[in-house]
């Protein structure tokens, strides 16, 4: 039995990678737990645990007196002197418990314990070796599903993967192998709790790190990852050194590297962008493939406004306006696209405001606040109306008037100039064709 009890505890520690010094010390705390139960908690007891011959040793210790007054904590000297012959009074004299006088329910709860004591050492070791390796990816195979989503069998240890960090359209079943990103590790009552992620943007530059050498050793460093998880994403990269190509070393030779990260991720389409810090080269890259014509930077309201011209609009956008939210995204700013068409007649009509609200002396925000947005509705309105809108004078309407009028046949005539331009193409066309 004693050799069995050793062999139990070198076997537990093995399977389990438990130290077996706690074991023993486990071991001890539940039979001095089960003794104090059996005669009660006034009594001294110390258990200890023979390495060498496997035998868990009793003993319970006594104050030598002359009139027992509590046989608990008490034992007469004649008796204490047939144990030990040199005893004196006050002494404290210990002496041996057999273990098979506990009993059985005794026994049984020294087991529990040891038991618990195990499960709640197990359990620790799995938190402390999980805590240390969040942002890393995991292996492991679906188990079963949970209202809160799948549970994962990580081999020690079960991790969720909720359904908030699925990638849509991604389909599970029982004995699959998955991998996904620890994102979270929870101490919890029945152990702890360790949830991954599939659709996590740290994801992508987790498989980034693995699949490409140079984004692990910090050659080509991750600046930023936007995911619209199982559809497209953006990643922006920097190289630390002149003659390695960041874009070139994460797609691979023919394209390698990054399609084992498109096959992980099931097809989600991959853009690598090279990040700058000027924040217009930036949003050109991140706007890709879309050709831009020119970026405003308005720092204080952090927009960007880009114009394109008219024929990459589609592209700018994207599909359900993917491309340009997942570029502001990545970018960190808001971003406002214009075509080549609709910048120019806004400023056109801009320009032509300012000019006369110059002549005026009254803001552009004043006119369009008194609702006049174009030249034209100026040129139409009467001088009452000037009057009572803008609490113009006769004189400063008498000003208005003339900037409007020396504007409007500049105006005027382009518009004629280009539709005769046209005509002219019409006939030229009609006679090549006769």
């Amino acid at each position: 039995m004693n050799l069995e009890l050793k062999k139990a505890i070198d076997q537990i520690s093995k399977d389990k990678g438990l130290d077996r010094d706690m074991l023993v010390d486990t071991l001890e705390d539940a039979v001095r737990t089960s003794v104090i139960r059996k005669y009660g908690e006034n009594i001294d007891v110390e258990v200890s645990y023979n390495d060498d011959t496997g035998e868990i040793q009793v003993h319970q210790f006594k104050i030598v007196v002359d009139d027992v007054a509590d046989p608990d904590t008490e034992i007469d000297i004649e008796k204490a002197r047939e144990l030990d012959p040199s005893v004196q009074l006050d002494d404290e004299i210990g002496f041996p418990l057999k273990v098979t006088d506990l009993g059985r329910i005794a026994a049984q709860s020294a087991k529990q314990v040891i038991i618990q004591r195990m499960r709640d050492a197990e359990q620790e070791l799995i938190y402390e070796e999980f805590k240390d390796r969040v942002g890393e990816i995991c292996s492991g195979i679906i188990q079963r599903r949970d209202k809160g989503g799948w549970i994962i069998n990580l081999g020690r240890t079960e991790a969720i993967l909720p359904k908030e960090e699925q990638i849509p359209r991604e389909h599970y079943k029982r004995g699959d192998r998955v991998q996904a990103l620890i994102i979270e590790v929870k101490k919890e009552g029945r152990g702890p709790q360790i949830v991954i992620s599939r659709s996590h943007r740290d994801y992508t530059a987790a498989l980034f790190r693995r699949e490409v050498p140079e984004v692990d050793d910090g050659t080509v460093q991750i600046m930023g990852v936007a995911r619209d998880p199982g559809s497209r994403a953006k990643v922006a990269v920097l190289s630390r050194e002149r003659d390695v190509d960041p874009v070139g070393a994460c797609v691979g030779v023919r394209g390698s590297r990054i399609q084992n990260i498109v096959q992980e991720l099931h097809g989600e389409r991959i853009d690598i962008v090279v990040w700058s810090p000027e924040i217009s080269t930036y949003a050109r890259n991140a706007l890709a493939p879309a050709v831009i014509s020119r970026i405003v930077v308005d720092e204080a309201e952090n927009l960007l406004e880009v114009t394109v011209p008219d024929d990459q609009l589609t592209s700018a956008i994207g599909r359900k306006g993917q491309n340009v939210k997942l570029a502001a995204k990545l970018l960190g700013w808001k971003i406002d696209i214009f075509t080549e068409t609709r910048y120019n007649e806004t400023n056109a009509i801009g320009r032509g405001l300012e000019q006369v609200a110059s002549v005026a002396e009254v803001s552009v925000d004043s006119l369009v606040s008194a609702g006049f947005t174009t030249l034209e509705q100026l040129q139409d309105a009467t001088d009452e109306e000037l009057s009572e809108k803008l609490s113009l004078s006769d004189s400063r309407i008498g000003d208005l008037r003339a900037a409007i009028n020396f504007l409007s046949p500049v105006v005027g005539e382009s518009a004629d100039k280009a539709d005769a331009d046209a005509d002219k193409a019409d006939e030229t066309a009609a006679g090549e064709d006769e």
